[in-house]
């Protein structure tokens, strides 16, 4: 017997059965170069298999909002024209074309700082797989038919290998690779499979058939366990689906607190396919939509027609208020289509705020379409990083622009729309009085705003101890951000991964913070905790 513990955990839950070992098929590209003879054949070749796929994925599209997403992904022009160049130009035959364009898109996600967007990587792969299946003449192992109780172990699973599974069958789920907010979690959380991802070598300790408990809320995976133990974990299982039951009936509940104030529970969401995956949990609205997301999956800069629409589709899902953060692109998120000067501090540079005010006319073409979409439900603007008054004068003066040539043009917009503001700055903190006479709301990122006040980079190992945004100077800056908001008489939330996190809870209600926005699988949990303070 071995106790295996484990950092991320995907989706709560515990599990005991035997491991089935997913073993992927050989995905190594062929290495030859072509002959100018054989171009149009390889050429061929892929646009047969690009075809066959968006055929699949039109048909799953309707089944599930992520090959939506994924068919957007494969009907991308500059991904398909970045494979054709390899071939064409390169003289590279289709498979080694399509590896080495797909492994360079996914690149540009995996590196980004922010998890969520990190994520989006593995879509790309996911496509990239479907290619080859088609280029090779090979099928992936099904999962769904799975016809026994089973952990499922795998290097990494993709969204098309989950969204096979059965929770009747498939009791969990251990990867090599992966993280918390991909696709793959996503539909375990959905599915209520417990899930831990991310496990390093773990299929190197593990044999198909072997028996294992997995707690996937504590990280913890036992080997071979003894009967004791089995029994323990069997136990723990049934306790643990018992209080889930018990959170899921809260959902009929709002989030009141002993003093009688009323706290809203948002989701942080990156398209509308995420609202809809949270739309269960009851929650009250979104507290962050990452417009970047749009950008980043496109081949172009978004017209302001294909915003709206996008923007359209989420106001009319949403409950109550959609809060879109404009353009935060810069530092960790790149454009495949825009070059960006390198620079020594990127997180320091040019981002943000600080794009959309250089770059007018693309600022101007977003909040035209935001301003569109606020006829179709309760939207809010959200401007980021913002360090100074003039900055949010001036960004609220575009705003104003688009708003007489909308009317101008008759065009239907909310004219009260609500324009607020990130805050995830030092000087945000040191300015938040100011800030407060010109803002409509606030928004605490906590992410960026701990990085910032502790001199800490998130994404470094070495120093992670000493990123902890339970620092006396990073809760000193909540509480004067939250005292100068509600002295100006405006709402306060967080969308940090602070808002999603139970020990915090407390302490935030104490400080007054009145909405958290987290990701989905977090909104139970902080919704308990903030009725057990009204206990």
């Amino acid at each position: 017997m071995e106790q295996i513990y484990v950092e991320k955990t995907a989706s709560r839950g515990i599990a005991v059965a035997r491991v089935y070992k997913h073993q992927e098929p050989e995905w190594t590209p062929d290495q030859h170069m072509i002959t100018a003879a054989q171009m149009e054949e390889e050429l061929g070749k892929f646009r047969q298999a690009r075809e066959n796929v968006m055929q699949e994925l039109s048909a799953l599209a309707s089944e599930n909002e992520i090959f939506a997403a994924h068919l957007e992904i494969a009907g991308d022009f500059a991904l398909q024209e970045g494979i054709e160049a390899k071939i064409a130009g390169e003289q590279k035959n289709a498979q080694l074309a399509v590896h080495e364009v797909v492994e360079e898109f996914a690149a540009i996600f995996e590196a980004m700082d922010d998890a969520y967007m990190k994520e989006r990587g593995a879509d790309i792969k996911d496509i990239g797989k479907r290619l080859m299946e088609k280029l090779k003449g090979i099928q992936r192992q099904d999962l769904g038919m799975l016809r026994e109780a089973v952990i499922v172990a795998a290097k990494d699973l993709y969204p098309s290998d989950t969204v096979k599974l059965s929770p009747e069958f498939v009791k969990g789920i251990i990867t090599e690779e992966g993280g918390v907010t991909s696709h793959v979690s996503i539909i375990a959380k959905s599915m209520n499979i417990p899930t831990l991802v991310g496990v390093k070598g773990i299929l190197n300790k593990l044999e198909d058939g072997m028996l294992v408990c997995m707690d996937a809320g504590k990280g913890i995976i036992v080997t071979e366990p003894e009967e004791e133990v089995q029994q323990e974990y069997l136990a723990k299982k049934q306790a643990y689906e018992e209080e889930r039951a018990r959170l899921r009936r809260l959902r009929e509940l709002q989030a009141v607190t002993k003093e009688g104030k009323r706290i809203s529970l948002c989701v942080n969401v990156g398209n509308a396919e995420d609202i809809r995956h949270a739309l269960d949990m009851k929650i009250d609205g979104v507290g962050l939509f990452r417009s970047e997301f749009l950008y980043m999956e496109n081949s172009h800069f978004p017209t302001e027609e294909e915003q709206f629409q996008v923007y359209k589709e989420a106001a009319e899902l949403c409950p109550q208020e959609l809060t879109i953060r404009t353009l935060d692109i810069g530092g960790d998120k790149e454009l495949s289509y825009f070059t960006f000067e390198k620079e020594e501090n990127p997180f320091l540079g040019w981002r943000a705020i600080r794009i959309s005010l250089d770059m007018k006319e693309m600022f101007k073409e977003q909040l035209r379409a935001i301003l569109r979409a606020s006829a179709f439900g309760h939207v809010r603007i959200m401007f980021p990083m913002i360090i100074s008054p003039e900055e949010l004068k001036a960004a609220k003066a575009i705003a104003a622009e688009c708003k007489t040539e909308l009317a101008q043009e008759g065009k239907a917009f909310d004219p009260d729309i609500e324009l607020g503001m990130m805050m995830e700055t030092p000087a945000s903190v040191l300015l938040a009085e100011e800030f407060a006479k010109e803002a409509d709301f606030f928004s605490i990122g906590t992410n960026d705003l701990t990085q910032y006040l502790l001199a800490v980079d998130r994404g470094n190992k070495k120093i992670a101890d000493r990123y902890d945004y339970f620092h006396p100077a990073v809760v000193k800056a909540i509480g004067e951000i939250i005292r100068a908001g509600h002295q100006e008489g405006i709402k306060v939330g967080m969308c940090g991964e602070m808002a999603g996190d139970s020990r915090a809870t407390e302490l935030l209600l104490e400080l007054g913070l009145d909405e958290f926005s987290m990701s989905a699988g977090s909104i139970d949990d902080i919704r308990a905790e903030i009725l057990k303070e009204q206990a």
